[in-house]
């Protein structure tokens, strides 16, 4: 997917810039929020604004039609079970990609002997890296990470990112240093008894040195000490290496997993 330049609420050409607030406050009123995707104003992100209050088909194609009138040329969603998808399906978009989702149960009786259970018998990750709380300040730097971590599609910008801070009511920022470098971050969510690991990230150039089982580790620590009972992350079909690390960690497959969806005008 080519990217345009930035998103500049001052610029008056095609896409989501366009009457952005007017565009918004109709959406408001539906069962969507629509933003650049990548900061990219003619890609946009569709998205569920609530998980109990799923849009209809006719919703969906309506924002669509918006978007056209603006000369949005993509549109694609975050990740979505079977049921979200299906009116986007209904609606036009088509499979982009599948994830797989990972479930850890923290109060299963595997967790309570560190010898059985993959995040709580983790060693000391290298001793020169430290961890510390991520403050607003560090973005910059954690996006750098990102960007080594993920291919295009995947990664995250500064909406993204900070989507994923507040997507919970709860949430820890953690952030991982090497030789005063930040060289890895994770953001954990907590929604009542269900925990969500939302990103996890390590330049891949210090991977294989404990950096992101510790990050993992913390992040199970965090839930539990919260009375979370069930700990969940997705990742890509294709993120081999990330799968590999949940599942020697404890994760555990879900029957069913997630999918990414899109949507172009010529489509």
């Amino acid at each position: 997917m080519e990217q345009t330049a930035p998103l500049n609420y001052a610029d008056r050409g095609p896409g989501l810039t366009r009457g952005v607030r007017a565009f918004r406050a109709r959406m408001a009123r539906k069962r969507l929020r629509v933003v650049p995707w990548q900061g990219d104003s003619r890609v946009a992100l569709v998205c569920p604004t609530r998980v109990d209050r799923s849009p209809t088909s006719a919703d969906i194609r309506l924002c669509l039609e918006a978007l056209q009138e603006r000369g949005v040329d993509d549109a694609v969603t975050p990740a979505l079970n079977r049921f979200e998808a299906e009116p986007f399906l209904q609606a036009g978009f088509r499979l982009y990609e599948r994830l797989h989702l990972l479930a850890l149960d923290l109060n299963a009786p595997s967790m309570a002997e560190p010898s059985q259970a993959g995040w709580r018998s983790i060693g000391s990750p290298d001793p020169a890296c430290t961890f510390t709380a991520g403050k607003s300040w560090h973005d910059n730097k954690v996006l750098d990470v990102d960007a080594k971590a993920f291919r295009d599609f995947w990664r995250f910008d500064s909406l993204a990112l900070n989507d994923a801070k507040i997507a919970t009511p709860t949430r820890r920022y953690r952030i991982a240093k090497l030789d005063g470098r930040i060289v890895g971050y994770a953001i954990t969510g907590r929604a009542g008894t269900r925990g969500y690991l939302q990103r996890l990230a390590v330049d891949p150039e210090v991977q294989g040195r404990g950096i992101g089982s510790e990050l993992v580790a913390d992040s199970c620590r965090w839930l539990t000490n919260r009375g979370v009972q069930q700990s969940l992350v997705n990742t890509q079909e294709t993120n081999h290496g990330a799968l590999a690390l949940y599942e020697r960690l404890g994760f555990r497959h879900e029957p069913n997993g997630l999918v990414v969806l899109k949507w172009d005008r010529g489509g």
